[in-house]
């Protein structure tokens, strides 16, 4: 993999940022890869536009900033409708399967779909949805290893919440190996 470029978006709460830091920290520390990442979020906390920008690559970055993403994983209806244009010739779109509605796909575009929320309800706490995304796109992608995902995401998520963040990345990670078989 020479080098992927990722957009993430979706809105304030639903762990976007996080999701960016998960899978760039994946590369970068507990995998063989370089990753740089940029995030940008409207003026209020939660409930507003949000987006990280990914470069991971095998080889040094030399610029950070993402021109036509291979790789898109939306969050939400608003994400889906200002993002999805800029999705690179061939690129591959991973949607939240309930809160996102696509149409008009460019028949270039490889699209997967996860119903993450359902998911995360499953495993007694919403807030686990972009972890379940997280495990979904490793599985599917290959960015990242799913064992320096696994990492990533147990040194990353808050003290006491380790074991529900890996059910949760093991649920996607499954779900997305059975779509691929």
């Amino acid at each position: 993999m020479p080098k992927t470029e990722i957009k993430i978006g979706g809105f304030g709460g639903q762990g976007v940022i996080l999701s960016g830091y998960i899978l760039g920290r994946a590369a970068s520390i507990f995998d063989t890869k370089y990753a740089t990442m940029i995030q940008a979020f409207g003026p209020e906390a939660r409930g507003s536009s949000c987006s990280a920008q990914l470069i991971v690559s095998d080889e040094a970055i030399t610029y950070p900033y993402i021109t036509a993403p291979n790789l898109m994983i939306i969050m939400s209806q608003e994400a889906y409708t200002k993002y999805s244009p800029e999705l690179a010739q061939g690129g591959t779109l991973i949607t939240e399967e309930e809160l996102v509605v696509t149409h008009n796909l460019r028949k270039d575009i490889i699209h997967y779909s996860i119903p993450a929320t359902r998911f995360a309800e499953e495993l007694g706490k919403r807030i686990v949805v972009n972890i379940i995304i997280i495990g979904f796109t490793a599985a599917l992608s290959g960015v990242v290893n799913a064992d320096a995902a696994r990492e990533a995401v147990k040194a990353s998520v808050p003290q006491g919440t380790e074991d529900l963040n890996l059910k949760a990345f093991q649920k996607g990670y499954d779900y997305g190996l059975s779509l691929r078989s």
